[in-house]
């Protein structure tokens, strides 16, 4: 899913959030609203480090050579893996939520805009027959490379 629709759909959901929750601090909600897209940072990280190039439209035009090449490979029966994004996976989802727990309480307000994210990506990526192109678990990735 593409930024600008990260953007919109946590800028509803923290509004939504806030309205169902008037107790939340507007701190909070802009917390939550943040990560709701944030956490795509990941994705940045991976196309400096693949591409050796700063800049956010360095990123952007990395993303669209990669779905084209993607695309090819559907086309042809192919089914690959894309990058490997750490903030996207099971076990960073927990580490944030138990920082929330034990730590701070406003990671729980991550964590949530980190889950309503990532279930946005889900659906994304079944809707466009794309779920196999993510790895959810960092154990499984890290023993696959062993």
């Amino acid at each position: 899913m593409l930024p600008r629709w990260h953007i919109f759909w946590g800028a509803v959901f923290s509004a939504l959030f806030w309205i169902l929750f008037p107790e939340t601090a507007w701190f909070n909600a802009a917390i939550l609203f943040l990560s709701a897209f944030l956490i795509d940072f990941d994705h940045y990280i991976v196309a400096v480090y693949n591409t050796g190039k700063l800049g956010l439209f360095n990123s952007f035009r990395y993303y669209e050579m990669v779905g084209k090449q993607e695309k090819k490979e559907f086309a042809r029966g192919i089914h690959k893996r894309g990058d490997f994004v750490v903030f996207h996976t099971v076990e960073f989802h927990l580490l944030v939520l138990l920082f929330g727990i034990f730590v701070w309480n406003l990671f729980i307000y991550v964590f949530i805009g980190m889950l309503f994210h990532s279930i946005l990506d889900i659906i994304d990526m079944m809707h466009k027959k794309r779920l196999y192109r993510r790895e959810f678990l960092l154990t499984r990735w890290i023993l696959q490379r062993l």
